[in-house]
């Protein structure tokens, strides 16, 4: 039986329950027992599966498997222009004794052969096994899960929340950690990729070289597969894709940094700087790679600028999880501050101001007011949380602080407008996932950030990077002057890289911050550094 990929609508998914064996290592034994014929000759005469395989937006009765196919992961041409068959399998064992679904895709030449196999027909709320061939080839094998079935009543839910990976600042022992985990489902919030020129301290993680070096940034398709492609041979990476289903969003290094919408970072000029057309074709090559390397569902129009990525998924009526696009739709940071840190009040007056669209939000809206879960999530790229930070462009000053104009900071009447809206339309317990900063803060999400005695709206929690640096500097004076300056932020950690560690059930919300002990090695030991948890139906956040 074989599936295509179908396009993407508001779902429900995901999954509860033990994890079972986990397979992220590739299948030595066993190769032969696996009889599905191909249609067509074989072209490819060389492990075609080096970049592993993933699988991605759990539905209750479907996943989605990726893999792509490639000779010289950095050149997608060297696999040729031909398309080639790949048979893909699924089990409900990870010996594969019990095939329940199988079939075969086609990897599309102009798609940089990747396969996207939207397989149906699975059972809501079980552990799947999965596998892909091509002639002789044999890929490694991953678990995922897919979701309880509509209106089932879960207990339990555990999920990974990882983002910013840079490549250069060190390895990612956090995912080799992560693949150990208990978890149901894994979400990246986004900075995949970074769009930076070769430079580390570390002679085995240099970015690949652009077509254009010098600029600092990527501009072409074969520059985007590439450096996707050198991302995805991270064997930690591999290892927590095969692991468990992901539900990826983008933020800004996917493109590059703080664009907004097709409006240019701020600080480029000269040769770097680019008009609207300009930056149409460098986000059409940059969403175009960033689809053919992730287990997304909804189809990819091949040279388009535009690519929906928002959509949401029910974790039985425990847990709703709106997954938003903050990049693709955003109107550009107000004031045009250098590396858009500015005054507060270029925030508070932004009034036209949208991160997310008309749309979108819109599309938020019915979203929660129409929830009848027991928690309700946001996971978007940027805190939400509002932050004043002293003024680390001119030390000796340090007040009055300024504002981090690329987070929410920079759009405060629509902030508020969406706090206002958590509250009058009572949505149960909200709760909003963040990244791209490279700390972890853990706030009271307030309309106003200094009416201390009214409830909290909401909760944020910010994940910190797997890798990507926070300027150690900044850790000691944020410590020290966050009690005065943001007194809503419960919990903040700079110096430490990993992941959250979401762990919800009907009655409580547990946070816990993993990190590990240094990115400087491949190996690290990992350890639960902080905890939080909310309890449902009392708004706030509070020390596990």
């Amino acid at each position: 039986m074989s599936s295509s990929p179908s396009p993407a609508t508001p779902g429900r998914s995901a999954v509860i329950g033990r994890r079972g064996l986990l397979v992220g290592a590739a299948v030595a034994a066993g190769a032969q027992a696996l009889n599905i014929r191909t249609a067509h000759a074989e072209p490819v005469r060389r492990d075609p599966f080096l970049l592993g395989v993933a699988s991605g937006d759990p539905l209750p009765d479907a996943v989605v498997l990726w893999t792509r196919l490639v000779a010289d992961p950095f050149d997608a041409a060297s696999l040729g222009a031909r398309s080639v068959p790949v048979s893909w399998e699924v089990a409900a064992d990870p010996g594969f004794r019990r095939v329940v679904r199988r079939g075969v895709a086609v990897a599309e030449a102009g798609y940089a052969h990747s396969v996207h196999v939207d397989v149906r027909g699975l059972q809501p709320g079980r552990d799947y096994w999965y596998r892909f061939r091509t002639g002789r080839h044999l890929s490694p094998s991953g678990r995922t899960r897919t979701a309880p079935a509509a209106g089932a009543r879960p207990g339990r839910l555990r999920l990974g929340v990882v983002n910013c990976q840079d490549w250069q600042h060190g390895y990612w022992p956090a995912y080799t950690a992560l693949a150990a985990e208990d978890l149901d489902a894994v979400v990246h919030l986004g900075d995949y990729i970074y769009e930076t020129d070769p430079d580390s301290r570390y002679p085995d993680r240099l970015h690949t070289t652009p077509q254009t070096p010098g600029l600092n940034q990527l501009l072409t398709l074969a520059d985007y597969r590439a450096r996707h492609a050198l991302y995805k041979t991270d064997p930690a990476l591999q290892g927590a894709h095969a692991a468990f289903p992901w539900i990826v969003t983008w933020d800004d290094h996917e493109v590059e940094n703080n664009y907004a919408g097709l409006v240019d970072e701020v600080d480029d000029t000269g040769a770097r700087h680019q008009d609207t057309a300009a930056m149409a074709r460098e986000r059409a090559a940059a969403y175009q790679a960033y689809y053919e390397h992730m287990p997304l569902r909804n189809p990819y129009r091949a040279g388009s600028p535009d690519y929906r990525l928002y959509r949401r998924f029910d974790f039985g009526d425990l847990l709703r999880l709106n997954v938003l696009d903050t990049r693709q739709y955003r109107t550009d940071q107000p004031g045009g501050h250098s590396q858009d840190f500015g005054a507060v009040g270029d925030g508070l007056g932004n009034t036209a101001g949208t991160l997310t669209g008309a749309e979108q939000e819109e599309w938020l809206r019915r979203g929660l007011a129409g929830s009848g879960a027991r928690w309700n999530v946001i996971a978007q790229q940027v805190m939400m949380s509002q932050i004043r930070f002293p003024n680390f462009l001119d030390p000796a000053h340090p007040l009055p602080p300024l504002a981090n104009l690329d987070q929410w900071d920079g759009y405060d009447p629509a902030r508020a407008r969406l706090l206002r809206f958590l509250r009058d339309a009572a949505v149960a317990n909200p709760v909003v996932l963040a990244g791209d900063i490279h700390s972890s803060w853990f706030s009271d999400l307030r309309i106003d950030r200094d009416d201390l005695a009214a409830a909290p709206v909401a909760v944020e929690f910010t994940a910190t990077s797997i890798s990507s640096d926070f300027p150690a500097a900044f850790d000691a004076p944020l410590k020290a002057l966050n009690p005065t300056l943001n007194p809503h932020v419960r919990y903040f950690e700079g110096l430490r890289r990993g992941y959250l560690r979401l762990d919800v059930d009907r009655e409580r919300w547990l946070t816990d911050a993993r990190t590990v002990d240094s990115i400087a090695v491949r190996e690290s030991p990992v350890r639960t550094s902080a905890s939080w948890a909310v309890v449902a139906g009392e708004p706030g956040l509070v020390p596990a």
